[in-house]
């Protein structure tokens, strides 16, 4: 699988809602994970995925507890994933550089190693590195 580049929306409490709204829009179905079935005991969507027929993702989570100040506007985040491990830990290493650090770029428990950083210039990064397929 090549690099893949996706918007990751942040919505304040309405996440199921909005990708419903845009599966409708780009004709899929969403998959959503809450907080909830990770075993968190916060409401709300944690992760979901809409993955359009045309080979692109929109990725959104509800805003929670502990992950800043929620401003409409300022709410659309980059994914970047695929299962080159190499390349994307380089990538990582490069974003990190002079910026913020929040979550360490680690095996997690659905399998893949995923990381989340501020860049310098204030943008939000989500990287994962696919795990095996066994």
């Amino acid at each position: 699988m090549a690099q893949q580049l996706n918007p990751y929306i942040t919505v304040d409490g309405n996440c199921a809602e909005a990708m419903a709204f845009y599966g409708e829009v780009f004709g899929a179905a969403p998959q959503i994970m809450t907080f909830r079935d990770s075993g968190m005991d916060i409401d709300g969507v944690m992760h979901s995925n809409v993955a359009a027929p045309n080979h692109f993702n929109i990725f959104a989570s509800d805003h929670a507890e502990g992950m800043g100040d929620y401003t409409p506007g300022t709410n659309v985040q980059i994914s970047l994933s695929g299962d080159e491990a190499e390349a994307l830990q380089g990538d990582w290493a490069q974003l990190s550089e002079g910026g913020q650090v929040i979550i360490p770029l680690q095996k997690q428990m659905w399998g893949d190693e995923y990381g989340q950083l501020v860049d310098r210039f204030g943008i939000i990064w989500h990287v994962n590195i696919a795990g095996d397929a066994a």
